[in-house]
C-alpha cells in the first residue's frame, strides 16, 4: 500500500492496519514510591492515556547501612511496561511515535569507561550529606550559589551529593567517567546516548538559571575548593531542551520489548517540570504539583534572584519553553504517607486510606500546626511518634487518634502550601487568583478544600496524570501532532480530563 499511514517506529505491522491509525506516545514516568509506563493516544485535540505498566520504587538499604535506588528493577519494570504498551498498541491499531522519560530530581548514576553502572545511585534521603552543604557554603557562600542558579537550599541537592560522594570510603568516585541523573540514565540504556535535559538538570546546583547552561563559575570555583572534583565538568553530559531528539531504541531492547525503531524524546524530564506542562494554568495562577513532596510556586518568564527571593529560601528550576518554576519544596504527603506504611505495618493489613481521611474531615481543624518541612521528617521510619513529638513541643496534647493525627498533617501541608503561595506572589509581584493542585494529591479532596481555606483562593484540582499528560504532549509537539506553545498544550489537558473546584469557605 503506498502512502502508509504507518510512520517509523509502529508497532503495527503491515497487513494488520487498524484505520484510522491513532498516534501514541509512551511516557515512562518514575517516581520516589513508585514508577509507570502510560501509553497516551493524542488525535491533536485530546489525549487518552492507558497505565501498562506499575511497580513498586523506594530506597533500599544496602549492606553498608546506605539508602539507594535499585535502579535494575526500575529497568526490569519498564522493559515490562514497554512490551505491555506494545501489546496495547497492537490491540488498538496504535502507531507509537515516541518513548519520554520523567523521573525525581537530584539523584544520579555513575558511570565508568565502560559505561557500566559504578553502583547504585544513592537516594536524596541518606543522611551521608548531613552538614555538607554548610562546608560548602563557607568556600562559595549560599549567595554566591543563588546569584548563579537560583537554587533554595536543600540539603540534598546534587552539588552537595558530589562532594559527600568524593569523600565517601567506597571510591566511586574516582571509577566515573560519566554522570547522568535518574532519568538520563535510563534513556541512555533506551538509546546508548549520554544527554542532560535542562529541567531535571536545573535542580542539580550546577547549571546557570539565566543561560540554561552549565555554569563554569559554579563548576570551577567547586572544583577549586574541593579538588576532588576537578575534572567534574568533563564528567557532565551536553544538555538539550525538551523536545530534542536523543536516539532511538536500541537493538537489545527492542528485542527485548517486542517494540520497533522507535525514537526516544527527551521531555520536561523533571517530573514536576511536566506536571506543571500539563496544569491548565490561568494568567495568575499558582500551582501545586502535590505528591510525595509538594511543589507550590508560580511559572514565570524569568528568575527571580534577588536576596529577598534567596533569604525566603525560594527556588528557580526551569520549565519547559523558557520558562522558570519558581516555587519552594514542601514536604507533601509523604508525611502522611509514612504514617499510613507505619500503621499498616502495625495492623498486618492495609489502611483503608478513604475511610481515614472521612474521618479525618469529621476532625476539628486548628488544632495545632506542625512545621511538615522539618528536617526530623525527611528520612523513612516510625513517622507517627516523630508527628506527635512534633505536637508535643508546641505544648498541645498529642492526637490520640489516627484520623487526629492526619487531620493535623493535612492542616498543617495545606497552611504550608498557603504560605508558600503568600510569599511566590509577593516575591515575584504577582497577584495570584487560584491555586492549580495537580498529581496524586488532587484527589485528596479534604486536602484541596483545606488549601482553598488557608489560602483563601479557589482550588482547581487536576490533572491526576499531569506528569504523564505533560510527558506525552511534548513528545507529541515534537513530532507535529500537536501545535504551538504552553497555551495550546493546556488546551489539550483541558479537553481531556474533568477538572473539580472547591471555593474557600468564608
Amino acid at each position: 500500500m503506498s502512502g502508509s499511514l504507518v510512520e517509523p517506529g509502529s508497532l503495527v505491522e503491515p497487513g494488520s492496519l487498524v484505520e484510522p491509525v491513532e498516534t501514541g506516545f509512551v511516557a515512562i514516568d518514575l517516581g520516589a514510591t513508585s514508577g509507570r509506563v502510560m501509553l497516551g493516544v493524542v488525535d491533536g485535540r485530546r489525549a487518552e492515556l492507558v497505565e501498562c505498566g506499575r511497580f513498586p520504587n523506594g530506597p533500599v538499604t544496602d549492606e553498608r547501612g546506605e539508602l539507594r535506588w535499585d535502579v535494575r528493577a526500575l529497568w526490569s519494570g519498564i522493559l515490562d511496561g514497554l512490551r505491555s504498551a506494545g501489546d496495547v498498541a497492537r490491540e488498538r491499531g496504535v502507531a507509537i511515535r515516541g518513548i519520554g522519560v520523567d523521573s525525581w530530581a537530584v539523584d544520579y548514576g555513575l558511570l565508568d569507561t565502560a559505561g557500566e553502572l559504578v553502583a547504585d545511585p544513592y537516594c536524596y534521603r541518606d543522611p551521608r550529606t548531613d552538614g555538607v552543604a554548610d562546608e560548602v557554603y563557607r568556600q562559595i557562600p549560599f549567595a554566591d550559589h543563588y546569584a548563579v542558579n537560583g537554587l533554595q537550599h536543600l540539603p540534598f541537592t546534587t552539588e552537595f551529593q558530589l562532594v559527600a560522594g568524593v569523600f565517601g570510603s567506597a571510591g566511586e568516585w574516582g571509577k566515573a567517567e560519566h554522570l547522568l541523573l535518574v532519568p538520563d540514565l535510563i534513556t541512555f540504556w533506551l538509546t546508548g546516548r549520554r544527554v542532560a535535559e535542562v529541567t531535571n538538570a536545573s535542580t542539580t546546583g550546577l547549571l546557570d538559571a539565566r543561560s540554561r547552561t552549565w555554569s563554569a563559575e559554579l563548576l570551577d570555583r567547586l572544583a577549586a575548593s574541593h579538588p576532588g572534583l576537578v575534572g567534574l565538568q568533563a564528567r557532565l553530559p551536553e544538555l538539550v531542551e525538551p523536545g530534542a531528539a536523543v536516539g532511538h531504541l536500541l537493538p537489545e531492547v527492542r528485542e527485548a520489548t517486542g517494540l520497533g525503531e522507535v525514537p526516544v524524546l527527551a521531555v520536561a524530564s523533571h517530573d514536576t517540570a511536566s506536571a506543571v506542562a500539563a496544569a491548565p494554568l490561568g494568567h495568575s495562577a499558582a500551582y501545586i504539583s502535590s505528591g510525595t513532596w509538594s511543589l507550590v510556586g508560580l511559572e514565570l518568564p524569568a528568575p527571580v534572584l534577588t536576596e529577598a527571593s534567596r533569604a525566603a529560601n525560594f527556588t528557580n528550576e526551569l520549565g519547559l519553553d523558557g520558562t522558570v518554576r519558581y516555587l519552594r519544596n514542601v514536604m507533601g504527603l509523604w508525611v502522611l504517607d509514612e504514617c499510613v506504611r507505619a500503621w499498616a505495618a502495625e495492623d498486618g493489613a492495609p489502611v483503608d486510606l478513604t475511610a481515614l481521611l472521612a474521618e479525618a474531615a469529621t476532625e476539628p481543624g486548628g488544632r495545632c500546626l506542625i512545621d511538615v518541612d522539618g528536617d526530623e521528617f525527611l528520612a523513612p521510619g516510625d513517622m507517627p511518634r516523630r508527628v506527635g513529638e512534633a505536637v508535643s513541643r508546641l505544648g498541645v496534647d498529642v492526637p490520640g487518634t489516627r484520623s487526629a493525627l492526619a487531620r493535623v498533617i493535612l492542616d498543617s501541608l495545606a497552611a504550608a502550601s498557603a504560605r508558600a503561595i503568600s510569599e511566590a506572589s509577593s516575591l515575584a509581584g504577582v497577584v495570584v487568583d487560584a491555586v492549580h493542585v495537580v498529581g496524586g494529591g488532587s484527589q485528596n479532596e479534604l486536602l484541596c478544600r483545606l488549601t482553598a481555606e488557608a489560602a483563601g483562593l479557589p482550588v482547581v484540582a487536576g490533572p491526576v496524570e499531569a506528569t504523564a499528560l505533560g510527558n506525552v504532549l511534548v513528545q507529541a509537539r515534537a513530532v507535529g501532532v500537536v501545535s504551538g506553545g504552553l497555551t495550546a498544550l493546556r488546551d489539550v489537558v483541558r479537553a481531556s480530563v474533568t477538572l473539580r473546584r472547591y471555593a474557600p469557605e468564608p
